[in-house]
């Protein structure tokens, strides 16, 4: 059962990359798929965190909170909770 929790969110996080340009868009990062994450434009908007705590929410549901979201680095990501970036100015 985990194994089979675990492949799917792979799969699906590996769709909704493909989808958004398989990079980031500050910085171009491209290498590692495992760092690359969704981060919600609006916090105000979020209905939940794409791929925590185990979600195996359908590819559509998942598709439509991405549409709320960049695709960025760990390291850009870091930086924008840091206020050392803004989404704003950056892509």
């Amino acid at each position: 059962m985990i194994i089979a929790v675990t492949a799917r969110r792979r799969k699906s996080k590996e769709i909704l990359v493909d989808i958004f340009g398989g990079e980031c868009v500050i910085c171009g990062y491209n290498k590692c798929i495992q760092a690359l994450q969704f981060h919600h434009k609006d916090a105000s908007k979020k209905e939940f965190g794409l791929f925590e705590d185990g979600s195996t929410r359908s590819i559509k549901r998942l598709a439509a909170e991405a549409e709320k979201c960049i695709l960025v680095c760990a390291n850009c990501h870091a930086e924008i909770h840091a206020d050392l970036l803004s989404i704003n100015t950056s892509g």
